[in-house]
């Protein structure tokens, strides 16, 4: 096992669960000093554990990353903490109903919004100044090849804002130290989710909308297959590190082929 992350401080978003977890397990093993952070309470769970696992100091916060204060709030906590930031992965985000355009509200419209572009716009604003000071740092983006996708209008929006965010940040700052990329999950295998994106039940009609999702990705995928946690967790890493050292304004697709 390599130690790409020792010595390094690495804020993580949407920590709870899923993608943004797996990424903070093995970001973990490679000796990365971490700050977890989600909107639920599960978040100090995954941290203790890794805590227990790995003997070293995990900071995990809950918020509301939605919102600017909150993630302001974020980096400086972890910059107070362990006096640096390094790296910012941008993990919260996914698509709150799965539908046609047409039936879309526009309540929902700008909640999709709210929900899958904001966070990582706040977060990149309030962890740049940080990265800035200390004349280096590696941003990674979780955006998603929903982007060229069915009943998802609004997530691919948001989704093209973040793709959108990588490059013109990435263009802003190369030359100041930071690299800002991307990666673009297709369909993944998780575990069933702890915190659900829409706690409302779903109608007969719903579920079929749901169902082409998945559908039209495997469709879209040159492999026929959902990729698992491990194959997104491991871009994100490669990403982050001083591998990707000459690797900017990049949007990785991990979708099997699909490009999105």
């Amino acid at each position: 096992m390599s130690n790409r992350f020792k010595k390094k401080v690495a804020v993580i978003t949407g920590a709870a669960q899923g993608i943004g977890k797996r990424v903070a397990e093995k970001m973990a093993k490679e000796k990365g000093t971490l700050v977890l952070v989600d909107r639920s309470v599960i978040v100090h769970d995954v941290a203790q554990e890794i805590a227990s696992k790995t003997k070293m100091d995990v900071l995990s916060l809950t918020a509301d990353l939605e919102k600017f204060a909150e993630c302001q709030r974020v980096m400086d906590a972890a910059v107070e903490k362990f006096a640096r930031l390094d790296i910012l992965i941008n993990n919260v985000g996914g698509t709150i109903w799965t539908k046609p355009f047409e039936h879309y509200q526009e309540e929902e419209i700008e909640a999709e919004v709210r929900r899958s572009l904001f966070p990582t716009l706040w977060c990149c604003r309030a962890a740049i100044t940080h990265m800035l000071a200390n004349g280096q740092g590696s941003i990674v983006n979780v955006s998603s090849i929903a982007t060229r996708g069915v009943n998802r209008v609004p997530y691919g929006a948001a989704k093209g804002g973040v793709n959108a965010l990588t490059a013109c940040l990435a263009f802003e700052n190369g030359e100041r130290g930071i690299r800002v990329n991307a990666t673009a999950p297709g369909a993944t295998e998780a575990p069933p989710r702890l915190i659900p994106r829409n706690s409302a039940q779903q109608s007969e009609q719903e579920q079929a909308w749901y169902r082409q999702i998945y559908t039209q990705s495997v469709d879209s995928s040159l492999m026929k297959r959902y990729g698992t946690l491990d194959e997104q967790a491991e871009p994100i890493l490669f990403l982050a590190s001083d591998d990707a050292s000459y690797i900017t304004g990049t949007v990785l697709p991990v979708g099997g082929g699909d490009q999105g």
